[in-house]
Formats: structure tokens, C-alpha cells, sequence
């Protein structure tokens, strides 16, 4: 954020649709307040899942910690009868409380967005960016990732990954953590790397399964299939994911980013929206999500008559092992 002051007494509203800028935002904001005030409490929740106690709860501090980072999401599913005490918090914030609120945009909870904004929080936008604007990502992603990619690298990657920001971002980190000896990623390269698509199309459709997007991550899969991914290639991507945010769910360590990507076996990038999955995931969820994709991976190599459907089936059997935990 450009405005340095305080997040504490204020209401930052994140919005838009283009959700890992998103996701980015509200990191910063919440990097910022708990740099300001280390023994804040941080509460990171859901709308759906948010009743009266809970408001209560994140806007105030605990008995062990004087004030709060309170990080809602996902507005377009506040319950009704919570719209009215959500609006005077936001009127007038407690100081002790830093309050991020997240609206993905559209029009559901367009009522409740209408009525904070006429509050006069401070908003950050984040709309869909338009196909000129790509390039100019991508650069971005690269200098994060401190390495340099010309034009044409970078124009070859738009149009071997897709328009998809999370995808173009771990495309740019994955030519970063994989070059040796390079100083320039060349467009030789990316092609080497993604030339044919298949191992960006199984990972983006493992990252939306993942993160609860099961119509998207469906959407992804008959793309992938269509255009040519071995089905082998998305049970992998769904077990190295499944088995990530298991090892991320058993640490309990404390250990920085870095260490702890190198402990899972991912770049450190790649923590962050780790964690972002892994709200959706109990351990029993992920061991029973695991077994579904292990029956999966047999079908696909030879057990089943059609392993397109195969797939479909593990997928929708993933997203409920993720709302509700059970096999």
C-alpha cells in the first residue's frame, strides 16, 4: 500500500475479482499490522462461517492480547442477520482493531459492499486485468523473482500458460527456482519448460480443486484433457498437492518460509498460497481426499474403461473430502 499510516482503527476493503491480487493485499496489510504490533491476535475468517460471537470475538482483544488483526472474506456470503452489526464496526473501527474486509466482486453481498463503501473505507480494487496488461504482470513476477526475462520470453509465456495470473505466477517462480547458470531466461527456455502446456494445465487444475473452485477446477481439466494432458500427469499433481498441505498442516514449528518450503519440498513462493488451500482442509479430509486420488491414479493407468470420467469423479469426490472433512 502506498498509505503508510496505521491499519489499526481503520477498514481496508479489498475487491475484485482478480483474486490472487487480491490475496496479495490483504498479506501486505496483515504483514504490516502485525509488524506494528507483534501480540495481536490474527483472526482469518470466512464470512459464511462468521455469527455474532465471532464479530464480537475479532473485534476486540483477548484476554492475552490487546488488540486484533480481523481479516474477513469472502462478503457475498455474510449471513443476513450479521449485515447491520457488520456496518457499525466498520463505522466506527476500535483502535485496537486493523479490519480487512474481502468482496470477490459480482453481484452477490452487493448490498452489504454498496453500504461499506458509502462508509469511505479505504479500498483496494483489484479487476480483472485486460490482455495488454499481462506483459507488464509478468515483467512484475520477474523482477519479484529476481530474474530477468525480455520481451519475447515474455510474450512466449503468456502464450504457452494462459491468461490465468496464479498460473503465469508460478510459471515465472518455477523458471526462477529451476534455472542453473542462467542469467537471462530466454524464450528457448520457457519454451523447454512449458512448450506444451501439460504440466501447468495439471497443476492449475490441482491448485483450483484445492482451494474449493470445483467448477473451475472441472473447466481446467476438460481444457487440459482436450489439449493434450496425460491424465497421469493431474493424479500426480493432485497427490504432490494433497500430500503438501499435509506436511504444512503437521508443522507446527514456527519455522520461517523459507525453511519450511525447503522442509515440505516446494519453493517458497509457494507457501502462501499454501496456506490459503489449506483453510478448506482438516487431516481426515486430506487422508481420505489422498485415497480418492490413489483409486484415481489406477483407474487412469489402466483400471477403468474412461479415464476422462475417472477424473471427474475424483475431483468432485476431492471437493467434498474438502467441505466436510469425510470420505
Amino acid at each position: 500500500m502506498a498509505d503508510r499510516r496505521s491499519p489499526f482503527g481503520r477498514v481496508v476493503l479489498v475487491t475484485g475479482p482478480e483474486s490472487l491480487l487480491a490475496e496479495r493485499a490483504v498479506d501486505k496489510i496483515v504483514a504490516q499490522a502485525l509488524k506494528e504490533r507483534a501480540d495481536a491476535d490474527l483472526h482469518d475468517l470466512e464470512a459464511i462461517h462468521l455469527d455474532a460471537t465471532g464479530l464480537a470475538e475479532i473485534s476486540g482483544g483477548s484476554l492475552f492480547a490487546s488488540s486484533s488483526v480481523a481479516v474477513l472474506r469472502d462478503l457475498g456470503n455474510l449471513p443476513a442477520d450479521l449485515t447491520d452489526p457488520l456496518l457499525r464496526l466498520a463505522a466506527d473501527p476500535p483502535e485496537e482493531v486493523a479490519l480487512v474486509l474481502v468482496h470477490a466482486g459480482g453481484q452477490k453481498g452487493r448490498g452489504v459492499l454498496d453500504k461499506l463503501k458509502k462508509l469511505r473505507p479505504e479500498i483496494i480494487d483489484n479487476p480483472l486485468l485486460k490482455s495488454k496488461d499481462l506483459a507488464r504482470f509478468v515483467a512484475d513476477e520477474a523482477r519479484r523473482a529476481r530474474i530477468r526475462m525480455p520481451e519475447e520470453a515474455v510474450g512466449f509465456l503468456i502464450d504457452a500458460v494462459g491468461h490465468d495470473l496464479r498460473s503465469l505466477a508460478a510459471a515465472v517462480h518455477q523458471l526462477a527456482a529451476d534455472r542453473v547458470g542462467e542469467e537471462e531466461v530466454t524464450s528457448d527456455l520457457v519454451r523447454r519448460y512449458f512448450g506444451g502446456r501439460a504440466e501447468v494445465t495439471s497443476f492449475a487444475v490441482a491448485d483450483e480443486i484445492l482451494v474449493g473452485r470445483t467448477v473451475r477446477a472441472l473447466e481446467q481439466l476438460r481444457w487440459a484433457l482436450d489439449t493434450g494432458t496425460a491424465p497421469v500427469l493431474v493424479t500426480s499433481a493432485l497427490a504432490a498437492g494433497l500430500r503438501g498441505l499435509g506436511k504444512l498442516q503437521a508443522n507446527r514449528s514456527g519455522m520461517g518460509d523459507n525453511d519450511l518450503a525447503r522442509d515440505i519440498g516446494v519453493p517458497p513462493w509457494k507457501i502462501r498460497s499454501m496456506r490459503v488451500q489449506l483453510r478448506g482442509w482438516d487431516a481426515r479430509g486430506l487422508a481420505a481426499a489422498l485415497q480418492h486420488v490413489a483409486r484415481a491414479d489406477a483407474d487412469v493407468k489402466g483400471a477403468a474403461d474412461d479415464a476422462d470420467y475417472a477424473l471427474e469423479r475424483c475431483l468432485l469426490a476431492v471437493a467434498a473430502c474438502r467441505r466436510t472433512g469425510n470420505s
